[in-house]
């Protein structure tokens, strides 16, 4: 059943960055009243650039928010496994690309985020209701300076 999922969700996926990237994010820029994000990844197996269309539920300043819910599936999204492998990543939202760095938030700062998100878009809490795994808050943070990474990344 999983592959039936997974190969639906690549369809989808594929629909969706061809439009978004066509109208330049002017037709499904946003998405249950969030912002789209086309995230490029890079594939932790091929080392090649792997990019999925997601929805950001909080944007905070310059950081962006993902969670990492595969619809409440038990398994991670494979673009998840691949920014725990490469944490630097690049991001298309509201018109503008840019380079970013992964982290897990972790603790406080993901309990805090979690109660926040949730309370604005309840659907996260039912997929967590579905899976037995903790499932992942991801912040995106700006790559600082002049592409210098910052001193800590990843998970």
């Amino acid at each position: 059943m999983s592959n039936v999922k997974d190969r639906v969700m690549k369809a989808v996926n594929a629909v969706h960055r061809g439009i978004f990237r066509a109208s330049k994010g002017r037709v499904l820029g946003r998405a249950g009243g969030m912002p789209v994000v086309e995230l490029t990844t890079t594939g932790r197996r091929t080392g090649a650039p792997r990019t999925t269309m997601l929805t950001s539920p909080l944007v905070e300043g310059d950081s962006v928010v993902l969670v990492a819910s595969y619809g409440g599936d038990d398994r991670h999204p494979v673009w998840y496994l691949n920014l725990i492998e490469h944490p630097e990543v690049q991001i298309t939202t509201t018109g503008a690309t840019r380079r970013m760095i992964a982290r897990t938030a972790a603790g406080g700062e993901r309990d805090h985020l979690w109660s926040r998100l949730t309370a604005a878009h309840a659907n996260y809490a039912g997929y967590q209701r579905r899976t037995q795994r903790t499932i992942p808050v991801v912040v995106l943070d700006p790559v600082q300076g002049r592409g210098e990474l910052p001193p800590t990344v990843g998970t």
